[in-house]
């Protein structure tokens, strides 16, 4: 468990104000100045030392990231952008950070700014965080107002300027790609990479792409030092980590605990339990809505990190946990799991395009009990052409949920749906037709 003195977010739950003085005597904006005066060489070096892993899903090293950035600034600008999109299903930390916390946030860009040689930084907020973008705005007015950023930032001599940029609520543009294609006031669709946005990114100029809860960790790791960051955790999974924790849950809450943490103990002793018990428990979707769920077996013992959830052929993603008791049925849950993966795919790779559609429509007629029993390794089948074979991640996004229920509750589908056309051909299979067309009286 997590000591209260190693916690960094300490106003999760606003408690103790938001503004600039309060923030300050959390120990914001403390000591700024120095650690920029320490150079961007030795701010990428201590951020590599903490071992810090980016905190939107991934989980790429983020001193790794920030290297990549060209270390001279030629006839191009450097930027970077803040991913604020958090429109993961289950995850709502980067929510509470920009309302509660967002001088942690703001102060990271100053110091990552110049640690990538960027003067201009943008972030990008979900179109639905309208509050949260509100508070923002209002904080980075007050750090304008003191000086902190802007001309001479904190009497650095470096030159920052933060702008917000509201999206429109798609998924898709939570890829760091699209969300640049949404910056500059395209279809928020995913790039061909390479070229990596580390190279060409926004406006085809060198940009640094990171998670909210990623920078505004930077700031205490700066100032308390990368050994205390790594001592808490595993290795090469270090440091502490706000999890969502929602679902079929006593007490739905946002949590910082150190990684590695036994998710039983996140369920049992934060979020106060599974409703009914935890006899009652069937499944936890481990880190949103796209990591494969864990059957209670596992959930027994796995510990809350990237490489243990890897390990169990799930991961940690954003650390959006999904309780799932035995009163849900499981295949319906995945069955809208996949229908709003149909919804949000871009459309730009056939596999995505058309497999998210057939996996929705076949899990449907699984949950209604109207699949035939070959369909079970057919969907399989399809996951597996989808996953791989996208520009993007959001093709294993849409897959793997689906593996991860016919990979722990395969015999469920099957009792459910023991059918045989061959021996009962007249019951209907819609195979080309969504849904919700179906349930309309089209006379």
């Amino acid at each position: 468990m997590l000591n209260d003195k190693d916690r960094i977010f300490k106003n999760l739950y606003n408690d103790q104000g938001v503004d600039i003085e309060s923030s300050k005597k959390r120990g914001d904006w403390i000591n700024t100045q120095e650690i920029i005066l320490k150079g961007r060489e030795w701010i990428i070096n201590e951020i590599k030392s903490s071992e810090l892993r980016g905190r939107g899903g991934a989980g790429f090293p983020t001193g790794l990231k920030w290297s990549f950035a060209p270390k001279k600034i030629g006839s191009r600008p450097h930027y970077l952008v803040i991913n604020a999109d958090e429109s993961e299903p289950g995850t709502c930390k980067d929510r509470d950070i920009l309302r509660f916390e967002p001088h942690k946030l703001i102060e990271g860009c100053l110091l990552t700014s110049f640690a990538v040689n960027s003067h201009k930084c943008y972030i990008y907020i979900r179109g639905e965080y309208v509050n949260e973008g509100r508070n923002l705005q209002k904080a980075i007015d007050e750090a304008y107002e003191k000086k902190l950023i802007g001309k001479n930032a904190s009497s650095t001599g470096w030159d920052l300027d933060i702008y917000i940029h509201y999206g429109a609520g798609a998924y898709i543009c939570g890829e760091e790609t699209a969300l640049l294609e949404s910056i500059e006031g395209k279809k928020g669709q995913p790039r061909l990479k390479p070229p990596f946005p580390a190279l060409i990114g926004l406006y085809g100029c060198p940009t640094i792409v990171n998670n909210v809860e990623t920078i505004a960790v930077v700031p205490t790791i700066l100032k308390r030092g990368s050994k205390w960051f790594a001592g808490i955790g595993k290795p090469k999974n270090t440091g502490t980590k706000i999890f969502c924790i929602s679902g079929n849950v006593n007490n739905p809450c946002n949590v910082e605990e150190e990684m590695g943490i036994h998710l039983k103990d996140l369920i049992e002793k934060h979020a106060g339990g599974v409703v009914g018990g935890w006899e009652n428990l069937k499944a936890v979707i481990p880190g949103g809505s796209s990591m494969p769920l864990l059957p209670k077996n596992i959930c027994e013992t796995i510990e809350m990190d990237f490489d243990s959830l890897i390990a169990q052929k799930s991961g940690l993603g954003t650390a959006g946990i999904v309780v799932i008791n035995k009163d849900q049925d499981i295949i319906k849950c995945m069955s809208r799991i996949a229908r709003f993966y149909k919804h949000e795919s871009c459309g730009q790779c056939t596999p995505c395009r058309e497999g998210s559609g057939w996996m929705w429509r076949m899990l449907e007629r699984m949950a209604n009990g109207e699949a035939s029993r070959d369909e079970v390794e057919i969907l399989m089948d399809v996951t597996k052409q989808i996953e791989g074979h996208t520009i993007c991640a959001f093709g294993e996004g849409a897959a793997w949920p689906v593996q991860g229920l016919l990979r722990h509750f395969k015999k469920e589908i099957i009792k459910r749906n023991d059918f045989n056309p061959l021996i009962n051909s007249s019951r209907k299979i819609p195979y080309l037709v969504d849904q919700h067309l179906l349930e309309k009286d089209n006379g």
